[in-house]
């Protein structure tokens, strides 16, 4: 038997999901959470031979999640399933040794092949997330640059952006106007837009 642990922050998707995959006879859902929070405890305490991770979970995203079992050596693999199909995601993925990575629109058939064979040891990727990834351009912006950029999407002004990162309010436009230059865009909101689509926030 299959022991897994969900964690997916709308109740009726993993309500959902629970039920799918509960109808495999050779699946246990051992643990099903809301909070990513609470991920790495739950699944030293459970030991579930997969980890069905959402990436957009309250607290801790999945894969900083994911991450930290890697770094604390635990056993368990990690499948993320995702609505987020962003190149950048994926490369975090690999570098937390995640095991599988597919989309939420996926069959649930599909997913339970998923979970059989990252159990299994084998690694299972979305071939479309795949391909965008190799052909996914590194983002040209410093990493300051990408933390200022980040915040201002967050909805924060000049000022905020300043106190949070330890700036002058000055510093903060002349790295905005940098970015706006930078990726080619006509302002503020259009260089969110870019990044975002190109996966770089």
């Amino acid at each position: 038997m299959i022991r897994i642990l969900i964690a997916e922050d709308m109740r009726m998707l993993r309500r959902a999901l629970v039920e799918l995959i509960s109808m495999q006879p050779d699946i246990e859902v051992v643990a099903e959470l809301e909070s990513g929070g609470d991920i790495v405890q739950r699944t030293e305490s459970v030991r579930p031979d997969v980890a069905v991770l959402d990436i957009e979970l309250p607290v801790l995203d999945g894969l900083s999640a994911a991450q930290e079992m890697h770094t604390r050596g635990l056993d368990t693999r990690v499948l993320i399933l995702t609505s987020l199909g962003r190149p950048n995601h994926l490369r975090r993925a690999l570098n937390a040794n995640v095991r599988g990575f597919m989309l939420k629109d996926a069959g649930p058939d599909r997913l339970a092949e998923a979970i059989r064979a990252v159990a299994a040891g084998e690694r299972v990727f979305d071939p479309q997330l795949t391909l965008a990834a190799l052909d996914h351009v590194e983002s040209p912006l410093t990493p300051r640059e990408a933390d200022v950029l980040r915040l201002a999407a967050s909805g924060d002004d000049v000022d905020e952006i300043a106190g949070t990162l330890h700036l002058s309010a000055g510093t903060v436009r002349n790295y905005l106007t940098t970015v706006v230059y930078k990726l080619g865009a006509r302002n503020r909101v259009d260089a969110i837009r870019i990044a975002r689509s190109s996966g770089w926030l």
